[in-house]
C-alpha cells in the first residue's frame, strides 16, 4: 500500500468519511446501471435525495441525447471489466440535475467486481466542473472574438 498501512478499523473509518463527504458526488450502481448508493454530494451536486435516486436509473442523471453514449460505454465497462478511464482517467460530460438543467461533470469510474471476478457494477466520483466549464467557454469565445478583430482590415 503507498504511503502507509491502516487497520481495519482505521480503513472502516477512512472509507465511511469518504462516502458520506458532500463534497464529491459517489454513485454506485449494479450491472443493469440501478443505482445503488447515492451519498451526499450527489443529492448536493444533483439536487436529488437519496431516497428519490435509489433504485432508479442512471437516467435520472444522464441528458437524453447522451444516453445512448453512455449505456453503450457502461456495457463494454460491464462485459470487459475495464474502462478506458482507467486510473489516470477523467471524463467531462454533461449531467441532469433533478430540476432537469444541465451541468458538467467531472468524473472517474471504479469497476466493481464480485468474488468471483465478476463485474457487478461500477463506483463513480463526479465533481460538478459547471462554473469552469462555463468560464473557459466563455475564454474561448472572447479569444475568437479578439483574434476576428486583429485580422479584420481597419
Amino acid at each position: 500500500m503507498c504511503g502507509g498501512e491502516l487497520s481495519s478499523s482505521e480503513l472502516d473509518r477512512v472509507g465511511r468519511a469518504l462516502l458520506d463527504t458532500a463534497s464529491d458526488a459517489i454513485i454506485v450502481a449494479d450491472e443493469d446501471g440501478i443505482i445503488r448508493f447515492w451519498n451526499p454530494g450527489a443529492e448536493r451536486i444533483f439536487g436529488i435525495p437519496a431516497s428519490d435516486a435509489l433504485d432508479q436509473s442512471l437516467d435520472l442523471i444522464i441528458p437524453e441525447p447522451q444516453r445512448a453514449r453512455h449505456w453503450a460505454g457502461f456495457q463494454r465497462v460491464i462485459e470487459t471489466g475495464e474502462s478506458r478511464y482507467g486510473s489516470d482517467g477523467l471524463l467531462a460530460v454533461p449531467a441532469m440535475r433533478g430540476d432537469g438543467s444541465r451541468i458538467s461533470v467531472e468524473f472517474t469510474i471504479v469497476p466493481l467486481h464480485g468474488p468471483n471476478g465478476r463485474m457487478e457494477g461500477m463506483a463513480a466520483i463526479l465533481r460538478d466542473v459547471t462554473r469552469r466549464f462555463e468560464e473557459m467557454r466563455s475564454l474561448r469565445r472572447e479569444l475568437a472574438e479578439n483574434r476576428r478583430s486583429a485580422t479584420e482590415p481597419a
